[in-house]
C-alpha cells in the first residue's frame, strides 16, 4: 500500500495528510463486524464563503462522505469521516481547490470501543454510572423505573410507544414533590432520535437524575413547570450502534433494495421531503415512504398533540456542534415572533459559556447549518403550538471519534445542564 505526504505550504499553512492511494478498497461499506478499518477522519477550514458551499455541494453530491459537523458559517470547522474508497479523490479535490484540511483520525477502525462506550478508570468507580458510561436501553428504562418506584408522589413513568423491533419506549414525568397539582407549562425534551449520537441520551438521562435525586436544589425549576424527558426515542437503532455498526444513524425498519431505517429526524409531516432529506432508502438522510411512517416518530407526534397548548418548551438533545437551533428548518425565512425563541436560546448559551467558556452558535437550524425539512422542532412549533422549539447540538468528541470518551461524560452532560437550566427559567419565566 502507497502512502505520500503531502506539504500545502502554499496556502500559507502548513497541512500535512496522509492519503492513502492504493486500488482495491472494499468502498463505503464497514467491514463484517463494523470496524470502519481504513476510514478517515478530516477536519476541515471554510475559510470563506466559497468552501462553505463547496463542501455542502460535496454532501449533497457524495452520500459515501459522511459530514459529521457542517455549518455555514465561514470560519468554522467541517468533520468529514471518509471510507478508504474515497480517499484518493477527496484529498484530491480539496487539493485543487486550495482548500486547508488536517486528518483527526487516520484510521477509524483502530478507535478502541472502550475510548468511547465504557469508564475503565478505577478513579471513576466510586461515581454514579451515568456520569461514567454510555447506558443501554434497558438500563435507562431501568433507571426510570426505579425512580419512579424510590419517589412516586413526583415522579411517573409511562411508556409512550413501542420500535419497530418491539422495544419500549418511555417517558417519565417529573412534577413539583411540594406544589401540589396545580397546572404548569410543560417542558418535553427528548433525546436519540439518531443512533450514533451517545451523548444526547446521556445528557437528557442526567436532566433526569438532577430533577429527581437533587429535586430541592431545583426547586425553582420544580414548582414553576413539568417536565417530561424521553431519553431515547430510537432504541433500535441505539442498540444497533452498540452492538453491530458504530455510526448506525436510522431507526431499524426494513426500507427494500436490502436498506434498513429512516433518519427520524427528516420524518415529521410539516413540509416534509421537500428539502434536505434523500429519496434513497439507502442514504443516511431518508425521509421515509412517507411522513411519520416510523412507530419512533409517531410516538413523539402523539405526545407533541396530546400535551398541545401546555407545552411551552420542547427541546430536542442532538450531537454534535455545540449549536443551539431554532425553526426554520425548511426555509431562510423566519418564523413570527422568532425573537422571543432566540432570547431563550441565547439564555442558554450564555449561561454555558459564563459557566464553562465553551462558546455555542446560536440561531434558526436554516441559517446556521442547512435547510433540512421534517424536522421535530418545526414540527413541534408549527403544528402542535409549542412556542419554544429547540434543536441542542451537544459537543462531540473530536479525534476521540463520534461522541466524547466516557472520562468526558460528566464534564459534557453538566455543562449541558447549565444550559438547559437557563433556559427553562426564561421559559417559566415568560409563561408561568
Amino acid at each position: 500500500m502507497a502512502i505520500r505526504t503531502i506539504r500545502l505550504a502554499q496556502l500559507g499553512a502548513l497541512v500535512t495528510v496522509i492519503a492513502v492511494l492504493a486500488g482495491g478498497c472494499n468502498g463505503a461499506s464497514v467491514d463484517h463486524d463494523g470496524n470502519y478499518r481504513g476510514f478517515k477522519l478530516f477536519s476541515v477550514r471554510q475559510k470563506d464563503e466559497t468552501t462553505v458551499k463547496h463542501l455542502r455541494e460535496l454532501q449533497l453530491s457524495n452520500d459515501e462522505l459522511d459530514f459529521w459537523k457542517l455549518d455555514r458559517i465561514a470560519g468554522s470547522e467541517a468533520h468529514v469521516l471518509v471510507p478508504p474508497s474515497q480517499v484518493k479523490s477527496f484529498v484530491a479535490d480539496l487539493l485543487k481547490n486550495r482548500i486547508q484540511f488536517r486528518e483527526l483520525i487516520s484510521d477509524y477502525g483502530r478507535i478502541k470501543d472502550e475510548n468511547t462506550r465504557f469508564g475503565t478508570s478505577r478513579r471513576l468507580s466510586n461515581k454514579n454510572p451515568i456520569l461514567t458510561k454510555y447506558l443501554r436501553h434497558q438500563e435507562i428504562n431501568d433507571l426510570l423505573e426505579s425512580y419512579a418506584r424510590r419517589h412516586p408522589s413526583f415522579v411517573s413513568v409511562n411508556e409512550i410507544g413501542k420500535s419497530y423491533e418491539g422495544r419500549s419506549i418511555k417517558s417519565i414525568t417529573i412534577r413539583s414533590p411540594v406544589a401540589g397539582n396545580a397546572s404548569r407549562p410543560i417542558v418535553l425534551i427528548d433525546a436519540g432520535i439518531h443512533a450514533r449520537e451517545w451523548a444526547a441520551p446521556a445528557t437528557a438521562v442526567y436532566v433526569i437524575s438532577e430533577l429527581v435525586e437533587n429535586a430541592a436544589k431545583h426547586r425553582d425549576l420544580l414548582d414553576g413547570l413539568t417536565w417530561i424527558v424521553v431519553p431515547l426515542v430510537n432504541p433500535d437503532g441505539y442498540e444497533y450502534s452498540h452492538e453491530s455498526v458504530r455510526l448506525w444513524r436510522k431507526t431499524r425498519r426494513p426500507t427494500g433494495q436490502h436498506c434498513f431505517g429512516i433518519d427520524g429526524n427528516r420524518n415529521f409531516d410539516f413540509h416534509w421531503s421537500e428539502v434536505g432529506s434523500s429519496d434513497s432508502p439507502c442514504s443516511d438522510t431518508f425521509h421515509g415512504e412517507h411522513s411519520f411512517s416510523e412507530p419512533e416518530t409517531q410516538a413523539i407526534r402523539n405526545e407533541l398533540l396530546r400535551l398541545k397548548g401546555s407545552c411551552k418548551f420542547y427541546l430536542t438533545l442532538h450531537s454534535y456542534g455545540e449549536y443551539l437551533l431554532y425553526p426554520w428548518g425548511w426555509t431562510s425565512n423566519l418564523p413570527q415572533e422568532w425573537e422571543i425563541i432566540d432570547e431563550v436560546a441565547r439564555a442558554g448559551a450564555d449561561a454555558i459559556h459564563d459557566a464553562t467558556g465553551t462558546s455555542y452558535r446560536v440561531g434558526s437550524s436554516t441559517n446556521v447549518l442547512y435547510a433540512a425539512a421534517g424536522g421535530s422542532d418545526d414540527y413541534a412549533f408549527a403544528v402542535a403550538d409549542v412556542p419554544i422549539a429547540i434543536t441542542m447540538e451537544l459537543p462531540g468528541g473530536g479525534n476521540s471519534g463520534f461522541n466524547p470518551p466516557a472520562s468526558q461524560i460528566e464534564e459534557i452532560v453538566k455543562e449541558s445542564f447549565v444550559g438547559i437550566r437557563a433556559m427553562a427559567i426564561d421559559v417559566a419565566r415568560k409563561y408561568a
